[in-house]
């Protein structure tokens, strides 16, 4: 059975960064375009990042372009978000998720597997 694992995240100070990681098992992930999600409190899921599950194209969001990274590792089998310049508004539970779709979206209704999620804080 697929499960999803994410790890990385922490409390960190405005300007900071981290790299959070989604790990797999069960299958392997280099079949799933991978997306990157968080929900802030009070606030809807939204997508933030995506990564084809051919592994060259991605996508973000228009407030973290230039700050997030996202790429994947299929000899780990992991996918992770690398964030840099981390600000307040970035706080959030954030989310891994695995879709079968040949294309990256944007809607997590196209998404299958989840992960638990890991908390990140960013303190001004």
């Amino acid at each position: 059975q697929l499960q999803l694992v994410e790890s990385g995240g922490g409390l960190v100070q405005a300007g900071g960064s981290l790299r959070l990681s989604c790990t797999a098992s069960g299958r392997t992930l280099s079949v799933y375009t991978t997306g990157w999600f968080r929900q802030a409190q009070g606030k809807e899921r939204e997508f933030v990042a995506g990564i084809w599950w051919g592994g060259a194209s991605t996508e973000y969001i228009d407030s973290v372009k230039g700050r997030f990274t996202i790429s994947r590792d299929n000899a780990k089998n992991t996918v992770y978000l690398h964030m840099n310049s981390l600000k307040p508004e970035d706080t959030a539970v954030y989310y891994c998720a695995l879709s079968l779709m040949s294309s990256i979206s944007h809607t997590a209704e196209s998404y299958n597997n989840w992960g638990q999620g890991t908390q990140v804080t960013v303190s001004s």
